[in-house]
């Protein structure tokens, strides 16, 4: 469908979590292919925020907070221990584990994909004027919590 059929279609008649998911995979192009550069992909880049927002985790708890399964976390923490962004120790206190965390060159690929992050936020969010970034960002985490607390009700 393109951008201009798009445009015609009532935005009442389009489910939110339709519109969510559109924004999403949108983005995840954008963002994979602007991260071309530093040869990894938008998932990679998931991995590098929940490494570098808890130094020294495991893998189990990053394939848990992602919702990414064990083995894809697994050969994704792989290509990038291979690239030079993370690096990954025997956990001590359970040596079946590993510990993984950013590298200098990591944390350097991490500030300038955040730049590229900003840059789309700044286009899609900010320019558009219809609301505050931080309020959007507020509610939006509030969805999330109430989302992951009603999946969690059948666990």
């Amino acid at each position: 469908m393109s951008v201009e059929d798009f445009k015609k279609i009532d935005a009442s008649n389009l489910p939110v979590g339709k519109l969510i998911a559109m924004i999403a995979r949108g983005h995840a192009i954008y963002i994979n292919h602007r991260l071309e550069e530093f040869d990894i992909n938008s998932t990679q880049l998931h991995l590098l925020f929940e490494i570098y927002h808890t130094e020294n985790i495991n893998q189990e708890e990053i394939s848990s907070r992602c919702s990414i399964n064990k083995g894809a976390v697994a050969r994704s923490i792989k290509k990038l221990e291979d690239k030079g962004l993370v690096m990954r120790e025997v956990d001590e206190n359970n040596r079946r584990q590993n510990k993984v965390s950013l590298t200098g060159k990591g944390r350097e690929t991490l500030a300038k994909a955040y730049e590229i992050l900003n840059e789309w936020e700044d286009e899609v969010i900010v320019k558009k004027g219809y609301i505050e970034k931080e309020l959007l960002q507020q509610i939006l985490k509030e969805i999330v919590v109430k989302t992951m607390e009603l999946n969690s009700k059948g666990d």
